[in-house]
């Protein structure tokens, strides 16, 4: 029962690390090319595999695959351009 409720926490900051990076972007408070965006992202997705994985919502988890994918490449261009 433990493992289920901390499955649940770990959905819910992923969801609302994802709202929260769209609605930052949206709102013109960050850059599309901020690391904290992207890092956003990464959370997001990462917390929401778990979640989609665990309660077999494997075309979620798939998706939040590509999703983490996307943001780490990202991050590595970004920090690439600021270490050039």
């Amino acid at each position: 029962m433990l493992a289920a409720s901390l499955i649940d926490i770990f959905g819910w900051l992923g969801s609302a690390a994802l709202v929260m990076g769209y609605a930052l972007i949206s709102s013109g408070r960050i850059d599309s090319k901020s690391i904290t965006y992207h890092c956003l992202n990464l959370f997001g997705g990462a917390c929401l595999v778990v979640n989609g994985a665990y309660h077999g919502a494997y075309p979620s988890a798939f998706v939040n695959i590509v999703w983490i994918l996307i943001a780490l490449s990202a991050v590595v261009k970004i920090r690439q351009a600021k270490f050039n």
